[in-house]
């Protein structure tokens, strides 16, 4: 079978950049990564817009930038849509992913996501009624069954930060003989605390419906806010004794104590916007919420934070291993190079001795084989 082409179209509609340069400067590093070219359009009308917009349409899946106040329907072969300001989400099924509020840099993710979902596919899978109540599976080469790398998102649990933040991450892990359940989840802001910690715990037990996933060795990884959610998730499932109980919770750059990332307003007040209340005023929803006031949680965990990231981020890592260091649990923290990124980076130094202190972890009852 032949390679899909890896050439793809991007189309600007009138005034959505301010300055082309810029942006095209932003689209060649994000191309080159990857290997990839692509045709830019950017219309001076409407009718140029549309015209651009049906001629991407016969390529397959493209990049679109409709501009934010307009209309945009995207055609039956599906579009990777930016909007480069926060928006409403465009909730349409043809629109595989909204990458919006996250400035210029939006078209980074943008290649990102259409590369990863072009040569690296996977299925989408409900878990939940509700649109984001969704996990994206991808599973390896070979017999069955597989190790599973569960991940959570991170983004200061707002909406505009979704589940193609962690693709990468997801390819990586497969090619290592994980089957890999990236999750999204509903956001706190749209839908309530409770309702995006169910819905986490809830994703945790949906493996129980694949039949290609090894049950007893799951390994749950969240990044920044995710690091809450995945360890929180852990906690959960051991003290309710449910089907599925990972057998490593990781944190990757997680924030992991509430009330300090609350006191100190890490993420624009990122914490009481998503709880809904300061920790002051609720202390019973914070410790419940918080890992490091859930300690022990029950299970291994592998707390990693870059060096360079936030210097609150990195201390709040520090922070939980010493707690935990006096406690049961058994807890690895590790250290490098690099920024809040680069712990979900394949490419890093950083992941790559997290990965693998993640495959020594699990083969101690389980040998892993690698899939290419």
């Amino acid at each position: 079978m032949n390679e899909p082409s890896r050439r793809l179209h991007i189309v600007f509609a009138p005034r959505s950049v301010a300055h082309r340069g810029t942006a095209t400067e932003l689209l060649t590093r994000a191309l080159d990564v990857h290997g990839l070219t692509a045709e830019l359009t950017f219309a001076a009308d409407t009718t140029e817009f549309d015209t651009a917009v049906a001629a991407a349409a016969g390529h397959g899946e493209f990049v679109v930038c409709p501009g934010i106040g307009n209309t945009f329907a995207a055609p039956a072969c599906g579009v990777v849509r930016v909007d480069f300001g926060d928006c409403a989400a465009d909730r349409s099924d043809r629109t595989r992913v909204h990458i919006r509020g996250r400035g210029l840099d939006g078209l980074r993710f943008a290649i990102d996501s259409w590369y990863h979902h072009r040569f690296h596919p996977g299925k989408i899978v409900q878990y939940g009624t509700h649109r984001d109540q969704r996990a994206e599976i991808r599973i390896p080469h070979g017999d069955g069954p597989f190790p599973v790398a569960m991940l959570i998102h991170g983004g200061y649990w707002r909406t505009p930060w979704e589940f193609d933040l962690m693709d990468a991450l997801a390819v990586d892990l497969k090619t290592r003989g994980y089957l890999t359940w990236n999750v999204e989840y509903r956001r706190a802001e749209e839908n309530g605390w409770a309702a995006m910690t169910s819905d986490v715990a809830d994703a945790v037990q949906a493996t129980a419906t694949l039949p290609e996933a090894d049950l007893e060795h799951v390994v749950v990884l969240g990044h920044s806010a995710g690091g809450q959610l995945a360890l929180r998730a852990a906690a959960d499932a051991v003290a309710d004794a449910t089907t599925v109980r990972p057998a490593l919770a990781v944190s990757l750059a997680g924030v992991l104590d509430l009330r300090l990332a609350d006191e100190r307003g890490l993420g624009g007040g990122a914490v009481s916007n998503a709880v809904g209340s300061r920790w002051a005023d609720d202390r019973a929803t914070y410790e419940q919420s918080s890992p490091i006031d859930r300690l022990p949680l029950g299970t291994l965990q592998l707390v990693a934070c870059a060096v360079q990231d936030e210097p609150d981020l990195l201390e709040i890592s520090r922070e939980f291993v010493a707690a935990a260091a006096g406690t049961t649990d058994d807890v690895l923290l590790i250290e490098g190079p690099g920024d809040h990124s680069s712990v979900i980076d394949p490419a890093s130094e950083i992941w790559r001795t997290i990965a693998e202190a993640i495959d020594v972890t699990l083969r101690r009852t389980i040998r892993l084989r690698t899939h290419e």
